[in-house]
Formats: structure tokens, sequence, C-alpha cells
């Protein structure tokens, strides 16, 4: 019997494989390098997907503890409850550029839109 290991390029963030992920957050850092070029919009996406990645610690708007990668049910989630923030001023914990960000980010993730931050 043999077995198969994925490679990196089979492994999914979402819906997108984990090197373009990487890629969006990278990019996305260069451009934000720097208290001066950060805004809440880009803090948010990168929150988002540092915590896509596993690395985040928990969610961005739910706080939702997560000790591993989320899987697409979780990132879903999570884009559902930032469009509910963003819709209802009630509900927002955060500034709302940085839950659109966060929503930005994870929308793309999960495949909703081809257009990431």
């Amino acid at each position: 019997m043999t077995t198969h290991s994925m490679s990196t390029s089979d492994v999914r963030v979402g819906v997108r494989p984990l090197g373009d992920v990487e890629r969006a957050f990278r990019r996305l850092e260069a451009e934000a390098a720097g208290p001066d070029q950060q805004t809440q919009l880009s803090r948010g996406a990168l929150a988002g997907y540092l915590w896509a990645l596993g690395r985040g610690g928990p969610a961005p708007i739910t706080a939702q503890p997560v000790d591993e990668a989320p899987s697409l049910e979780n990132l879903t989630a999570e884009v559902d409850a930032a469009t509910v923030q963003m819709e209802d001023s009630a509900q927002r914990t955060v500034p709302r550029d940085y839950v659109h960000g966060v929503r930005d980010a994870l929308a793309w993730v999960c495949g909703y839109t081809d257009r990431h931050p």
C-alpha cells in the first residue's frame, strides 16, 4: 500500500490553493508595510488572511477559537458574521472598514468573489 502525502499545491485554504492565499497575504502585507500605509481595511484583510491560514488565533470577527486552520464552514460563518456587522452598526464590535477588510479577504478565500483585497 502506498501512502500519498499531499503536496502544498493540493492544500486548500477555503477553496483557494494555499500558495495563492500566501501570495495574496504577502502582497497586501508589502503594500501596507509601515503604520502610515495601513488602513483599517488592510488591517482587517490581513487579519482575515492570517486567520484563514491558521496563524491568527481566534476568528477576527466572532473571536471563536480554532486550534488549526479553519474549515470552509468556519470561514463562511465568519464571512456571514462580518456581513451582519457591516449591515447593523449595533452588532459591530470593531471599525466598519476593518470588518469590510476581513469580509473581503475571507469572501475571496471562500470563492464568493474573484477580487481579493
